[in-house]
C-alpha cells in the first residue's frame, strides 16, 4: 500500500513537472510548437477582451469566476503602444520558427500570422490616427448598444445583473474614445462633415430616447420578463437599468455629441483619404491588407470597369431575352424593375415579419439546391432576422453574424428592412446566396466546425478578400448550378455582382482618383439601378472604410481564376466538391496563399 502510494505521488510530482516545464517554454521561453505559441497569444488576447468573450460563448459557464460578462474593454492610448510593442516582438517570435522544420499547415500559418503582423506594424507606425472610429455604420455609439441587445445573455439573474453593470461601464468607454479623438485633432484628422451630421443626429436620438424606446431597455425588459423571477424583482432589474441608462449612457453621449459639435467647422470638405497626411500612402496599405494582393489602385480601378462593361453586357441580353427593349442604360432598365409594384411587397404593418418568413425559406430550399455541390456541410443552422430599427437607416443591406462556437447561438442573417425598394423579390435570393447559403455561413461555420484547424486558424485571422470573395462567388455559383428560379433571379445576381464591380471604379475613384462623393453617387446610380437610398448608404460606407469594399470582386475574381486553374490542369479528375473542400478546410487565408494551396492540390491531384 505504501509503495503503490509513493508511486502515485511519484507520477503527480512528474505530472506537475511536466506541466511546468511546458509553462515556462510557453510563456519564457521560444515555444516547441508555432501552434502552441500562437494559441497562448489568442487566448491572452481574447482574455483582454470580454466582448469577444462573451461573443463566442464558451467562457459563459465559467462566468462567475471570470465576470467577463459585466465588463466591457476600455481602450486607453498607453493600450496602443503596448500593443505595438507587443506586434514586434510578435513578429521576431514568429521569424524564429524554421519554416523547413514546419508542417505543411503550420508553414501556411506562420506566412498568415507574418503579413497580419506586418500589416498591423505598418499601420500603426504610419497612420495610427487615419480612421473614423466614429462614423455613420460604426463607433461605440452604435457598437455598444448592438453588443448589449444581440450579444449579451439574458438567460438567468446573474446576467442580467452582469447586463446592468455592463451598461454601467458605457460612460468610461466613451470617453476613452474621446481621448483617442483629441489625439487625432492634433493632426488635423476629422472625418467628412456629411459623417459629423449623421454622427451627431444618431446622438442625440440615442440621447432622447425615453426608457419604453431605449432599445437598451426594451430588450433587457423583455429578457427579464421570460426569466423565472418574481415581478418584484424583474421591477427592480428594470429600474436600476433606467438609472445607470440616465447617469452613465446618456452622459457618455454627451460627451461624444460635444465633441462633434464643437469641432464641426473642421469637418473635413473632402471625401476621399487623399486628403489625409500622407492619405495616397495609407489607401495603398488599406488595399494590400483588404485585397491580399499587390495590385495597385490603378490597376483595380481599371479591372472595375473592365468588370462593369462584361457585366452590363450579359445584363442586356437577359432583358432581350425577357422581351425588354434595350433603349436605355442598363442601371435605369433595373432602377424601373426596383420601383415596379410586381416586385415589391406591400408596405403593410407585418411587412417585415413576412419578408423575414420569406427569407427563411429561400434559405430552407438553398440548403436542399446545394446539396451535390459539397462534401461538407454546416451543424449550425442559420436564420434570417431584420436589421434593428434603430440602425437600419444607415446600415447596408444585409450581413451575417457567425453563430457561437459552443452552439448556444445559431448563425444569423440581419436584413435591412428600412426602405420597401431595398427590397425587391428578384434580388432576395442573391442576399440569401451571399449571406447565409453556401455564402457566409457555410465558409464562417465550417470554419469555426473544422476540428482541423488550430485556434489561431479559426479565430486569429480574417480576411474580407477571402470570405466576402467566397460569398460573392457563392453567388455566381448558385447561377451556374441552377439555384436561381428564373432569368429575374439572375439579373438579381447580376445587379449584386455589377454593385461588387462598382466598388472597384468608385472605391478607387473616391480615395485615389479624387472623386467626390456625389460624383461616385452619380456613376453607382447609372450603372447599378439600385435604389437612391441604397447608393447613398453604400458611397458613404466606402469613404469611411476605405479598401475593404474593393475586397470582394478581388476575392471573387481570385477564386474563379483558381477554379478555371484546376480544371484546366486537372480536366476530367476535376471534381467542384473537392475544389470547395480545398478552398474551405484551410480557414481564412490571404488569396496569394488560397493560390500556393490550390497549385499543391493541383499537383498532387
Amino acid at each position: 500500500m505504501v509503495k503503490t502510494l509513493k508511486y502515485i505521488g511519484y507520477t503527480i510530482l512528474l505530472g506537475l513537472a511536466i506541466v511546468s516545464l511546458y509553462m515556462i517554454n510557453l510563456f519564457a521561453m521560444k515555444p516547441y510548437s508555432i501552434d502552441h505559441y500562437l494559441a497562448k497569444e489568442l487566448t491572452m488576447g481574447l482574455l483582454d477582451s470580454p466582448e469577444f468573450m462573451t461573443y463566442i460563448g464558451i467562457f459563459d459557464k465559467y462566468n462567475a469566476v471570470l465576470k467577463h460578462n459585466q465588463k466591457l474593454s476600455i481602450r486607453t492610448l498607453e493600450d496602443g503602444d503596448e500593443d505595438y510593442q507587443d506586434s514586434l516582438d510578435h513578429l521576431s517570435m514568429l521569424k524564429r520558427y524554421d519554416s523547413s522544420k514546419l508542417t505543411d499547415i503550420q508553414k501556411v500559418t506562420q506566412k498568415i500570422a507574418i503579413f497580419d503582423t506586418e500589416n498591423n506594424i505598418n499601420e500603426f507606425e504610419n497612420f495610427r490616427y487615419h480612421s473614423y472610429p466614429f462614423n455613420q455604420i460604426g463607433g461605440n455609439h452604435l457598437g455598444l448598444v448592438e453588443f448589449m441587445t444581440d450579444t449579451h445573455p439574458v438567460r438567468n439573474l446573474r446576467e442580467a445583473s452582469d447586463y446592468i453593470k455592463r451598461v454601467e461601464k458605457f460612460d468610461e468607454s466613451l470617453n476613452a474614445n474621446l481621448i483617442w479623438l483629441e489625439e487625432q485633432k492634433k493632426l488635423g484628422i476629422f472625418a467628412p462633415k456629411y459623417v459629423f451630421d449623421h454622427v451627431i443626429t444618431q446622438l442625440k436620438e440615442l440621447i432622447a430616447y425615453e426608457d419604453s424606446d431605449n432599445p437598451l431597455m426594451q430588450v433587457f425588459a423583455r429578457k427579464v420578463d421570460a426569466l423565472d423571477i418574481d415581478e418584484q424583482k424583474s421591477e427592480e432589474l428594470k429600474t436600476a437599468l433606467s438609472a445607470v441608462i440616465a447617469s452613465d449612457v446618456k452622459s457618455g453621449f454627451k460627451s461624444i455629441l460635444g465633441f462633434f459639435e464643437s469641432n464641426y467647422e473642421y469637418a473635413n470638405t473632402n471625401h476621399g483619404v487623399w486628403s489625409l497626411p500622407n492619405g495616397d500612402a495609407f489607401y495603398e496599405a488599406r488595399l494590400r491588407s483588404y485585397t491580399t494582393t499587390d495590385y495597385s489602385a490603378e490597376e483595380i480601378h481599371q479591372i472595375g470597369l473592365s468588370e462593369v462593361d462584361r457585366i452590363g453586357a450579359r445584363m442586356k441580353e437577359i432583358f432581350l431575352q425577357l422581351g425588354y427593349q434595350v433603349n436605355k442604360p442598363v442601371g435605369e432598365m433595373m432602377n424601373d424593375l426596383n420601383e415596379n409594384p410586381d416586385f415589391l411587397y406591400p408596405d403593410t404593418p407585418d411587412r417585415k415579419e413576412i419578408v423575414v418568413a420569406d427569407y427563411n425559406q429561400m434559405v430552407k430550399e438553398a440548403e436542399e439546391d446545394v446539396r451535390p455541390y459539397f462534401a461538407r456541410f454546416p451543424v449550425s443552422p442559420v436564420e434570417v432576422r431584420a436589421i434593428p430599427e434603430y440602425s437600419e437607416q444607415t446600415a447596408a443591406g444585409g450581413y451575417y453574424q457567425a453563430p457561437a462556437l459552443d452552439g448556444s447561438r445559431p448563425g444569423v442573417f440581419y436584413a435591412n428592412l428600412y426602405d420597401i425598394k431595398q427590397t425587391p423579390t428578384f434580388g432576395m435570393r442573391t442576399l440569401t446566396f451571399h449571406e447565409a447559403v453556401p455564402g457566409h455561413h457555410f465558409q464562417i461555420a465550417l470554419n469555426q466546425e473544422n476540428e482541423d484547424l488550430t485556434l489561431y486558424r479559426k479565430m486569429g485571422y480574417r480576411t474580407s478578400a477571402f470570405t466576402e470573395g467566397w460569398a460573392l462567388y457563392s453567388e455566381q455559383l448558385a447561377v451556374e448550378v441552377g439555384m436561381t428560379k428564373n432569368l429575374y433571379d439572375e439579373l438579381g445576381v447580376l445587379q449584386s455582382e455589377m454593385f461588387r464591380a462598382n466598388r472597384l471604379v468608385v472605391d478607387t475613384g473616391m480615395h485615389y482618383k479624387r472623386w467626390t462623393r456625389e460624383e461616385a453617387m452619380a456613376y453607382m446610380k447609372k450603372t447599378t439601378g439600385m435604389s437612391d437610398t441604397e447608393v447613398r448608404v453604400e458611397i458613404e460606407r466606402y469613404i469611411v472604410w476605405p479598401g475593404q469594399a474593393t475586397s470582394y470582386k478581388m476575392g471573387m475574381l481570385k477564386i474563379l481564376e483558381l477554379r478555371k486553374k484546376a480544371q484546366d490542369a486537372l480536366g476530367e479528375k476535376f471534381d467542384i466538391r473537392k475544389f470547395h473542400t480545398v478552398v474551405l478546410d484551410q480557414g481564412i487565408v490571404p488569396l496569394f496563399i488560397l493560390e500556393d494551396i490550390i497549385d499543391e492540390w493541383i499537383a498532387t491531384s
